[in-house]
């Protein structure tokens, strides 16, 4: 890891700590449950790009910080699904932690290529609803047009995690090498959340 790729990870937790401010603000006046879930999925962002400054892309090997990390996603699509999409938000709840709960038992006990099949499976159905929905909502006329920048933040968040997975298994995703993904993972980290607050902010400030 570089000193820039140290610099770029803290500009990201700066931006993750304005975001997660803006979410507080408006809990305390709405008393949203949906904001709690975004909380909760920056607040895993903030606390992944510290680590990573700390103790560099090695972290990524240990299997605690794939389980948490997979709150990030996990988060924001329960989040989108709570408010746009309430009455789905019983059934996908569940989903989320028997998944994560999947991830951490096969990630301790299970065979390798078990442990990323469940990884892909959370990680990818969180992703296609970050990656979506925006878009639907937007269509609808429930949110502004700025709110599509989620799906962005969604697209990247799905490529970067598709492909640290796939990473995992001793083989890559397309051309994303090991090399290439740890090249790339701090600017798309910052990247992804810039693209995440301006979708939010543009919701919450329409």
């Amino acid at each position: 890891m570089t000193l820039l790729d140290r610099l770029i990870l803290l500009l990201t937790g700066l931006v993750a700590i304005y975001l997660l401010w803006r979410f507080y603000t408006h809990y305390r006046q709405e008393k949203t449950r949906y904001d709690i879930y975004y909380m909760i999925s920056f607040a895993v962002l903030l606390v992944a790009g510290l680590l990573l400054i700390a103790f560099t892309y090695s972290v990524l090997a240990n299997p605690l910080v794939v389980i948490v990390a997979v709150l990030i996603p996990a988060g924001l699509a329960l989040g989108l699904v709570a408010e746009f999409a309430p009455q789905f938000e019983k059934i996908f709840l569940p989903f989320a932690v028997i998944g994560l709960i999947a991830i951490a038992i096969t990630r301790f006990t299970g065979p390798e290529g078990i442990a990323t099949v469940v990884l892909v499976i959370v990680h990818a159905t969180s992703g296609l609803i970050i990656l979506g929905l925006p878009f639907v909502v937007v269509s609808q006329g429930k949110a502004p047009g700025g709110f599509v920048w989620v799906s962005v933040g969604g697209l990247l968040i799905d490529v970067g995690g598709v492909a640290l997975a796939f990473l995992k298994t001793g083989s890559q995703l397309l051309f994303f090498s090991q090399t290439v993904v740890f090249t790339i993972l701090a600017p798309l980290l910052l990247l992804m959340t810039l693209a995440f607050t301006w979708g939010f902010v543009k919701k919450m400030t329409a």
